[in-house]
């Protein structure tokens, strides 16, 4: 077998990367090999990735199997115990051909991520299949959240230049993407470190300027306090800013947002997302929750509940609580597993619930689509829709909301 396959574990960012991974493996001439680039976000993500090794070599026993990325970065002596394993890199030796090349004797490639000062577009041309492309702009965190170990996986904050991204996105728009999806770890940090200190809404506003052949750009998860004047004007100005945000929420209650060191509070959430409502009132927001956080009482939860009504929240990644080792949250005193599972397991409901008032209200109107594949597209709030049509990928189509299912919207094609 020729070449190496990608295994990609967690977010965007990771799965921008993993592009990446593939074209330095291939400049490396890397053949029968599996490249797992894991994700260190929660035990399970961890525990996760292991199982996968252990499959892949009864698989696959003559292939070579590197594991990468952020659990390999916080965690290396886990996978060099793995006996199926033979190569681990860290997050910055990944995106380094030199590291595929294999014959020499350090079966552990992993350095101090903290040195790395600098992140370099890796102009990543290649996403199979998709009809969007993810474009990484940001990497790292100066945060220090008490329940996240990314930072320590990731390296402090760093940015690419606006001058380098915006000519990958022109690149990406001329190969053939309708969308392109900026991606970061601390996507709305962007620009601190930069000259100049451009901030995310200057970089927008750039791209779209200068890329007017690109079609639709959309945000990944962003920290709502760190918007900035330039980014809620370009969200009420530009129209191919889709209308989706996803928020890094984590919980709606005001002690536990003390406890997990975040910056912002119940409130701001809620203002946050009727400012920008008014901006765009075709708007949507998704959130990532946290259930069973360290500390978390029933009453506690139920703020979180009810952040989704008052925030209208509709798109929700829910994660029961899971103590990270060597994190602040991991040494106060622990919600029992069992009661954060329940907890996210009614938040998972809630989200159902608004997700379906969200396709309901987008019964009966008019949206443009993006095709993904014949008879399937996404709205500009990200929205799933399913109709007749034999449109090619990356195409827009118009078409009349006629239903909806639980998990996608049904239309018709307009002429």
């Amino acid at each position: 077998m020729s070449g190496a396959d990608v295994i990609t574990f967690g977010c965007r960012l990771n799965a921008y990367e993993s592009e990446a991974i593939r074209a330095r493996a291939a400049e490396a001439g890397l053949n029968d090999a599996v490249i797992v680039n894991t994700c260190a976000v929660t035990a399970e993500a961890v525990r996760q990735s292991r199982q996968t090794i252990r499959k892949l070599r009864r698989e696959r026993p003559a292939a070579r199997i590197i594991v990468t990325g952020c659990a390999a970065q916080t965690e290396p002596d886990i996978y060099a115990a793995m006996h199926e394993v033979d190569l681990v890199l860290g997050n910055r030796e990944k995106l380094e051909t030199e590291s595929y090349a294999f014959g020499i004797n350090e079966r552990v490639r992993v350095n101090d991520i903290m040195s790395v000062t600098e992140t370099a577009s890796q102009f990543v041309e290649s996403f199979d299949g998709r009809s969007r492309a993810f474009l990484q702009v940001q990497n790292g965190c100066d945060h220090r959240c008490t329940f996240c170990i990314i930072p320590y996986g990731r390296g402090n904050s760093r940015s690419v230049g606006v001058g380098a991204v915006v000519e990958e996105a022109r690149k990406l728009s001329e190969k053939g993407f309708g969308e392109i999806v900026l991606t970061g770890v601390d996507l709305t940090s962007y620009g601190a470190d930069l000259p100049g200190k451009p901030t995310l809404g200057a970089l927008v506003r750039k791209i779209l300027k200068l890329v007017p052949e690109l079609k639709r750009l959309r945000l990944s998860s962003i920290d709502s306090i760190e918007a900035d004047a330039e980014l809620m004007k370009t969200i009420a100005e530009e129209e191919r800013l889709m209308p989706h945000f996803h928020l890094s929420a984590q919980s709606g209650d005001d002690m536990i947002l003390k406890r997990m060191k975040r910056r912002h509070d119940r409130g701001h959430t809620v203002k946050f997302c009727e400012e920008v409502r008014r901006l765009r009132p075709d708007a949507a927001f998704g959130a990532d929750l946290i259930a069973g956080f360290p500390t978390e009482t029933e009453e506690m939860f139920e703020n979180t509940l009810k952040l989704v009504d008052d925030a209208g929240l509709s798109m929700l990644h829910v994660f029961p609580f899971s103590p990270r080792k060597g994190t602040p949250a991991a040494r106060m005193p622990q919600v029992p597993r069992a009661v954060a599972k329940e907890r996210a397991g009614r938040l998972r409901a809630k989200g159902d619930e608004a997700l379906a008032k969200h396709f309901a209200g987008l019964v009966g109107s008019e949206q443009t689509v993006l095709i993904e594949k014949p008879g399937l597209g996404r709205t500009p709030c990200f929205a799933p829709v399913r109709f007749a049509g034999t449109g090619l990928p990356a195409a827009l189509a118009r078409v009349h909301i006629s239903g909806a299912a639980r998990d996608h919207l049904m239309a018709e094609p307009l002429a």
